[in-house]
């Protein structure tokens, strides 16, 4: 397995970042196709909108939410992502990326740690 990096989606694309992976549903604000350089959309990957609103990004409901999240990683549509995302990690680098300001406590970091283990 190749490196799997995290990065917030507004920070500039770099040539090490590998394959470009995009894993919220919704499209970071402001943000144009051509500037954000998204190589692949894993929106199934992304936690639902009820879990995504109901974390917030409290510190306090982290883990309840990494447990919730996982729950959700389980479903067929998300399996097949996680697949995805797998296979380009065999090939080449793998960066994910978020929009959310919160850098250690977001779906990124925790789809990083999933697919670690």
């Amino acid at each position: 397995m190749h490196a799997l990096h995290i990065k917030r989606v507004y920070e500039p694309a770099e040539a090490d970042d590998g394959v470009r992976v995009l894993v919220d549903r919704l499209w970071p604000r402001g943000l144009s196709k051509e500037k954000a350089a998204i190589d692949h959309w894993a929106k199934d990957v992304a936690p639902s909108t009820e879990l995504r609103r109901w974390f917030d990004h409290e510190p306090s409901r982290w883990e309840e939410f990494v447990t919730r999240y996982r729950a959700e990683l389980a479903e067929p549509e998300a399996q097949a992502e996680v697949a995805t995302i797998r296979g380009l990690l065999r090939n080449s680098r793998v960066t994910l990326l978020y929009a959310a300001h919160e850098e250690e406590l977001n779906n990124a970091v925790a789809l990083r740690d999933y697919l670690r283990e």
